[in-house]
């Protein structure tokens, strides 16, 4: 594994932007590093919607939340001090199964990254219980990389 090919799972969320941030402040003067930017999309549910039009409307705005995050991390990346060509943002469609975190497990495994960083969503123990943790399962599911949980 490449431990300077770093991929960062985010989402969006004030938590995905502080590992960006965080990651920044690390990495940006080192040289070598690439960075992919990766979103697992998944759309919304059709039947917590009224209609079909509305279904649409929903996804069209998380399309363009999720890239103008990707565009803010990626001025964030560089501004660090990271060349242009060492960051790249990658999307992915994902259905129900697998889950977004063996998603982003078999990413990091095809892409040959050595680090993956994400961001904590900080769920309550009750929810994580019911629900699972994304970054729970990443910790103990990756092999043969060092994986940064930034909260």
């Amino acid at each position: 594994m490449d431990f300077k090919n770093i991929l960062i799972a985010v989402d969006a969320s004030d938590n995905a932007r502080r590992a960006v941030h965080y990651t920044a402040e690390l990495l940006g003067t080192a040289s070598g590093v690439r960075v992919t930017l990766l979103y697992i999309e998944r759309a919304p549910g059709r039947d917590r919607f009224d209609s079909e039009d509305a279904w649409l409307s929903q996804c069209r705005l998380e399309h363009d939340r999720v890239f103008d995050f990707l565009k803010d991390a990626r001025v964030i990346l560089l501004a660090a001090g990271l060349p242009g060509e060492a960051v790249v943002e990658r999307t992915v469609l994902c259905s129900a199964e697998p889950s977004i975190a063996q998603t982003i497990l078999e990413i990091q495994q095809e892409g040959d990254y050595g680090t993956l960083v994400v961001g904590r969503r900080g769920l309550t123990k009750g929810e994580e219980f019911l629900f699972g943790s994304v970054s729970t399962k990443l910790i103990h599911n990756a092999r043969n990389c060092a994986v940064w949980v930034v909260q």
